[in-house]
C-alpha cells in the first residue's frame, strides 16, 4: 500500500509539473562532492539551476549535508568510486535522466561536446570534443567529432549548425573527408572564417568571435580550449563562464553524462545541469542515430577506413628532386602532416617544389610556369 501511494504521488507530481510548466521535468543527477571549491559550490550550482529552470529537477548524489536545500538526495560516503557507482545505478534504473559528473572514465569511442561563451561577441560555441575520445586515430576522431558536435547542437535546438575545423595538424585532411560526405549527401553545413580569406578552417580570431556554431578539434586541444574560455578572467583556478565539458556522446552509448571539472564554479555547474537537461529533452541519442545513418549513407565507413589505414604522406620514400628552379608561386590547402608527401609527389612528376610555412599554414612553393600542372597533380592525388 505504501509503495502504491508513492507511485501515485510521483505520478501526481508529474501531472502538476506538466500543468504548471508545460512539460515533464527532467531529472539530472549531480555529484555532490569533489569540487576544489568545496561541496557548497556544487550545492550552490544546483540551487542556481533550480531557480532558473523549473522544468529541471536536480538529484544530488553524495554525502548529504545538514542543510540539503530540499533536494532529492542519493546518499553515499565521500568515496569517489561509491559516488560514481551510485550515479551509474541511478542512470541504469531511470531514477535520473542524465548526470553531471566531476570525472568519469568513458569507454573508448565516447567523447563529450563542450560549450563556451566566446568573448569577442558573447556568442555560444560548441567545442567538439573536450574529454573522452571518439577514436584512437586523431583524424578519424575529428571526422566523428564533427558529426557528434552537429548532433549535440541539433539536440539542443540549432537546426542547421555551422561547422568549422580548427587549424591544427590534420585540419585540411579532415575538411576534405567531410567534404566528401557532403558531396554524397550528408547534410553538414560548413561555416566561414571571419578573416578575409574565409573558408571553414578556423584560426584563433574565429574562436574569439564565435564564427561558427561548432568548432571541430581533437580532444586534448578541445580540453585546453574549454579551460581557457571558462577561466581566463579568473586566473585559472575558478571556471566562471560556459557550460562545462558537455554531454557524452558515442555510437551505442546510452547515457548522457556531462562533465564539469573540480575547478568549475556555481555558474558553470548550473549551466551544465541545464545543458544536460536540454540534451536529454532533445533526445540526443536519437538525433545521433539519425546523423550516423545519413553519414553512413554518404560513405562514412569508407572515409574512416581510408583514414585508419592510410600511410603518412611524409613517410620515407627514395625520391630524387629535379634540378632546383626559382619557386615564385605557392599552393595552399595542404595539411602539415602531408606536406612532405606532396613535395615528393611533385618531384616524381618532374616538378621541382619546396615546402614552406606561411602565416595561414603550410604551403608548397613551385615555379610559376608549372603552377597549373602542379596543382593538377596534387588535386589528382588528394593533397588539395
Amino acid at each position: 500500500m505504501d509503495n502504491l501511494k508513492k507511485i501515485i504521488g510521483e505520478e501526481l507530481s508529474v501531472i502538476v509539473q506538466k500543468a504548471r510548466y508545460g512539460e515533464k521535468p527532467i531529472k539530472v543527477g549531480l555529484m555532490a562532492s569533489g569540487s576544489e571549491h568545496g561541496d557548497g559550490e556544487l550545492l550552490e550550482g544546483a540551487c542556481l539551476a533550480r531557480s532558473r529552470n523549473k522544468s529541471v529537477e536536480v538529484v544530488m548524489i553524495g554525502p548529504k549535508p545538514k542543510e540539503d536545500h530540499g533536494f532529492e538526495w542519493i546518499e553515499t560516503s565521500r568515496d569517489e568510486n561509491e559516488i560514481a557507482k551510485a550515479m551509474e545505478d541511478a542512470l541504469k534504473s531511470g531514477t535520473i535522466d542524465g548526470a553531471v559528473a566531476l570525472h568519469y572514465p568513458f569507454p573508448l569511442g565516447v567523447t563529450t561536446i563542450g560549450r563556451v561563451v566566446t568573448p569577442g561577441r558573447g556568442k555560444a560555441m560548441f567545442i567538439a570534443s573536450t574529454t573522452g575520445t571518439s577514436s584512437t586515430s586523431r583524424l578519424e576522431a575529428m571526422v566523428l567529432n564533427a558529426i557528434y558536435g552537429s548532433a549535440v547542437a541539433k539536440a539542443v535546438g540549432i537546426k542547421e549548425p555551422k561547422i568549422g575545423i580548427l587549424n591544427i595538424e590534420g585540419a585540411q585532411v579532415v575538411y576534405r573527408k567531410l567534404s566528401e560526405l557532403v558531396e554524397k549527401g550528408y547534410p553538414l553545413k560548413f561555416g566561414e572564417s571571419i578573416r578575409k580569406d574565409g573558408g571553414a578552417i578556423l584560426r584563433g580570431n574565429d574562436l574569439l568571435a564565435g564564427a561558427v556554431d561548432v568548432c571541430v578539434t581533437d580532444t586534448l586541444t578541445g580540453n585546453v580550449l574549454i579551460k581557457l574560455f571558462s577561466a581566463f578572467t579568473t586566473g585559472g583556478n575558478y571556471e566562471a563562464v560556459g557550460w562545462g565539458y558537455g554531454p557524452s556522446i558515442g555510437k551505442g552509448w546510452p547515457y548522457i553524462v556531462s562533465i564539469i571539472s573540480r575547478a568549475s564554479g556555481a555558474p558553470v555547474i548550473a549551466n551544465a545541469i541545464e545543458f544536460t537537461a536540454d540534451a536529454t529533452r532533445g533526445s540526443l541519442q536519437d538525433v545521433l542515430g539519425q546523423e550516423l545513418k545519413l553519414a553512413e549513407k554518404a560513405g562514412l565507413s569508407s572515409v574512416l577506413d581510408s583514414l585508419r589505414h592510410s600511410t603518412s604522406a611524409a613517410k620515407e620514400e627514395d625520391v630524387t628532386a629535379p634540378p632546383a628552379e626559382p619557386t615564385e608561386e605557392e599552393i595552399h590547402g595542404i595539411d602539415v602532416l602531408s606536406i612532405e608527401g606532396a613535395v615528393k609527389e611533385l618531384w616524381k612528376n618532374g616538378i621541382y617544389a619546396e615546402s614552406a610555412m606561411g602565416c595561414t599554414g603550410p604551403v608548397v612553393k613551385v615555379p610559376a610556369a608549372k603552377l597549373v600542372r602542379a596543382s593538377e597533380v596534387l588535386k589528382e592525388k588528394g593533397y588539395i
